[in-house]
């Protein structure tokens, strides 16, 4: 059973930076591409940041460039870090392992969420 437990979440203001953990049960890296999605009041779940097996990532064009998605094998944790929040970032942060094929990514275990809020 894989277990992900996410932390780092809170508020910020606009401008400002935060850093996203999540804590797998085991080792899983060699097993599932990592992703992070994101789901806003009243807005469909998107993918916002993935690390595929082979070590490539993919970033969602609203974040491109602002966020990062990293991870520490030896913790057995994935991170987003998020520079220049804006008030549109404001959403529920998922962690999810899952597999990709060709393009196309479906996520099979999800964390609890942690709450992201941008505001002034």
């Amino acid at each position: 059973q894989v277990q992900l437990a996410e932390s780092g979440g809170g508020l910020v203001q606009p401008g400002g930076s935060l850093r996203l953990s999540c804590a797998a049960s085991g080792t899983i890296f060699n097993i599932y591409a990592m992703a992070w999605h994101r789901q806003a009041p009243g807005k469909q779940r998107e993918l916002v940041a993935a690390w595929r097996r082979g070590g490539s990532t993919d970033y969602a064009g609203s974040v491109k460039g602002r966020f990062t998605i990293s991870r520490d094998n030896a913790k057995n944790t994935v991170y987003l870090q998020m520079n220049s929040l804006k008030p549109e970032d404001t959403a529920v942060y998922y962690c999810n392992a899952g597999y990709y094929s060709g393009s196309f990514y479906s996520p099979q275990h999800w964390g609890q969420g942690t709450q992201v809020t941008v505001s002034s």
